[in-house]
């Protein structure tokens, strides 16, 4: 199976499409940028063939601060990797920095599926 990421937006907070896009593709990056600052790193064979592949991915739902924290708890704890993507709030959220969404993986549907495969499509 392929590999693919998972966006993870919560809904709750009632963003305008146009920003929820835009904090998607910021999750999406996160883990890049840091994955590259590691000392010496190399990708994940999941992450290779990703990237070279046609970035599946897959955005869902949840509707509470809450539920987005559960989700990134469950797939560290899992040996996932998972990014959270906080939101400065200068445009939003009145200055008050808000966790907006997550990235899940790059990583195999049989690693991420049980993670986030509840969760409804977005």
């Amino acid at each position: 199976m392929e590999p693919k990421q998972v966006i993870v937006m919560r809904r709750d907070l009632g963003m305008r499409r146009g920003k929820e896009i835009a904090q998607g593709a910021h999750a999406a990056m996160i883990w890049l940028s840091l994955r590259i600052r590691e000392p010496g790193f190399t990708f994940t064979e999941a992450e290779g063939r990703w990237l070279d592949g046609p970035f599946t991915k897959v955005c869902v739902r949840v509707d509470s601060e809450e539920e987005l924290l559960g989700v990134l708890k469950a797939a560290q704890e899992a040996g996932v990797m998972a990014h959270l993507c906080v939101d400065a709030g200068r445009t939003e959220f009145h200055g008050v920095p808000t966790p907006t969404c997550c990235a899940v993986g790059p990583d195999f549907p049989d690693r991420i599926d049980p993670i986030t495969g509840h969760l409804r499509l977005l």
